[in-house]
């Protein structure tokens, strides 16, 4: 997936406002050619080339040199796309539905149905409610004239944004669209859960993150990954991969999807990545083990330095 903060594969760098890279291209090698049928998802639930990251260029969600570039997943069009989200009411919470949506081009509202394979798919699907505290990463399926399906179960009610991160086969560059879904119900917001170094991801597995969060400077930031106090060295790859990162910027929901520089499977995973703004974001983490992909989510603050961070627990 995408744009957001600019990075370097699981790592770029960028500047002044969100960039983008999903398929970490040059700068990454893929741990596999595409991934195979993955098993269950727990916990919840690509591609501007490195060199591009390097070279400042903006990547997905942005115009053209030179020109102040839109974060990604704010606008439901862009560069003459439009997402088309059907579903934009859900019943009731708990309740499982089907996504329908499709991508339009022009004013004409032909669908697309070409598109680049990024990591093994040629669309990722991100639902999030808006206070940020649940988070779904989905691969629908597309037939033949351009529509796409997907079953979702949001688990409260309230406002979410849906993020479509795709690359169409006649654009070189990707993009990422998103559209507002309501779950009907009564609402409780909740606080974001609190900066911590620290996430569990179920059944014994905890995430730790070192480093911080600069912005408008590179930084580092690592994600090591145990179960039951032991580090996890046999990561599988996931779509490619051993680990994603997506970042959520908090008040706009400015979206973001990385991939991990290149390494060993686990326990470390480590991304360079610049904010464009100082404030507070939210990071899910998906990685992969015996099977089984998780999910960590972890509050982070970007201060005007990747060492200027409050306090944070677990720390």
């Amino acid at each position: 997936m995408k744009t957001g903060l600019k990075i370097t594969a699981f790592a770029a760098a960028v500047a002044a406002t969100f960039g983008t890279a999903y398929g970490v291209g040059k700068g990454v090698d893929p741990v596999t050619a595409g991934e195979q049928k993955t098993a269950g998802h727990a916990g919840g639930g690509h591609a501007e080339e490195a060199q591009e990251a390097q070279d400042g260029r903006a990547g997905h969600g942005t115009s053209d040199a030179g020109a102040a570039a839109v974060p990604g997943g704010l606008q439901i069009s862009e560069r003459g796309y439009t997402l088309d989200l059907r579903t934009r009411h859900i019943a009731a919470a708990g309740e499982r539905t089907e996504l329908s949506f499709a991508i339009t081009k022009d004013d004409t509202g032909r669908k697309v149905t070409a598109y680049r394979t990024e990591h093994g798919k040629q669309l990722h699907l991100i639902v999030a409610s808006r206070d940020l505290t649940v988070y779904r990463h989905l691969h629908p399926a597309r037939a033949a004239d351009g529509t796409w399906k997907t079953p979702v179960e949001l688990p409260k009610a309230g406002g979410y944004r849906v993020f479509a991160d795709f690359t169409p086969q006649a654009e070189k560059e990707g993009l990422t669209l998103g559209a507002d879904l309501a779950v009907a119900g009564k609402y409780a917001p909740r606080d974001l859960p609190a900066a911590s170094r620290t996430a569990g991801a179920g059944d014994g597995y905890e995430v730790r993150l070192s480093g911080g969060l600069g912005a408008g400077s590179a930084s580092e930031l690592t994600l090591s990954v145990a179960r039951n106090g032991k580090p996890v060295t046999d990561l599988q790859p996931y779509l490619g991969s051993y680990g994603h990162l997506v970042a959520l910027r908090c008040g706009d929901l400015a979206y973001l999807h990385v991939h991990p520089n290149k390494g060993k499977p686990g326990p470390e995973v480590s991304f360079t990545a610049t904010a464009p703004s100082t404030g507070t974001y939210r990071l899910f983490l998906d990685f992969k083990h015996n099977g089984t992909v998780r999910t960590a989510e972890f509050t982070v603050h970007a201060g005007k330095s990747a060492g200027d961070h409050p306090k944070e627990h677990g720390h």
